[in-house]
Parts: structure tokens; C-alpha cells; sequence
């Protein structure tokens, strides 16, 4: 199943980094990611389903009631790339914090996924 760069990088959004549901997460995990994808966060390397899993996991865990809206749409490079900014905090409240998602894709699956916090969310 061919996947846009838009709706790779959105279900990363929403369905991983959003998702509180751990077998859900993890299946979309499976199927959005190479297997030897890397997530690079402020706090490190995330290397292969498990240790992106469990990122996503704690950092859910963290904010268990946030939700991350896109600020406006994701961004296609040529079919290999693309970037997304967006805002987290608690529906109907001012963001708490936001970042900017970048991607690279290989064989249709995000294969490295870069996070850059903004210093002003709003």
C-alpha cells in the first residue's frame, strides 16, 4: 500500500506520538516505520520498532490528555522527505508546547524521523 509523505508523517502524528492504545500504537508502528527507522529527539537516538514504541509510550504517558494539532499542512519534498509542524496541549486550551517534524522515506515507510521543539507554541 502506497503511502503519501502527508499521511506517513499525520498517523506518526495522531496514531503513534498521540495514540495512548499501546498494541495500536505499536501495529502502526509496524506499518508506518522501516524496521531500522530512527527517531532523533533532543533527548537521543531511538533506533527500531521497540525503542521508537517506547518513546512514543512515555511521552504519551507524560501527557496523557493532550492532543497535537498539525499548524497547517504537512510538506512533500519530492516524495522523500517531508515536514510538519504542530501544537500539543489539552483540547480547547492554549498549546503547552510544539515542534516541527521532519522525515526521510525509504520503500514507502518513514525510515528516520527528526523532532525540533519550537520556542514559542502559539
Amino acid at each position: 500500500m502506497t503511502q503519501s509523505i502527508a499521511t506517513l508523517i499525520t498517523r506518526n502524528l495522531h496514531e503513534v506520538f498521540g495514540e495512548g492504545d499501546p498494541q495500536r500504537r505499536r501495529s502502526v508502528i509496524e506499518t508506518i516505520f522501516t524496521e531500522d527507522a530512527a527517531f532523533y529527539a533532543p533527548d537521543g537516538i531511538h533506533r527500531g520498532w521497540a525503542e521508537i514504541d517506547q518513546i512514543a509510550g512515555t511521552i504519551r504517558a507524560m501527557h496523557p490528555d493532550f492532543v497535537y494539532t498539525p499548524l497547517g499542512e504537512p510538506e512533500d519534498l519530492h516524495g522523500a522527505a517531508g515536514r510538519l509542524r504542530w501544537a500539543a496541549g489539552r483540547p480547547g486550551e492554549q498549546p503547552v508546547y510544539a515542534g516541527t517534524d521532519f522525515i526521510t522515506v525509504r520503500d514507502n515507510r518513514i525510515a528516520a524521523l527528526y523532532l525540533f521543539f519550537d520556542t514559542n507554541p502559539a
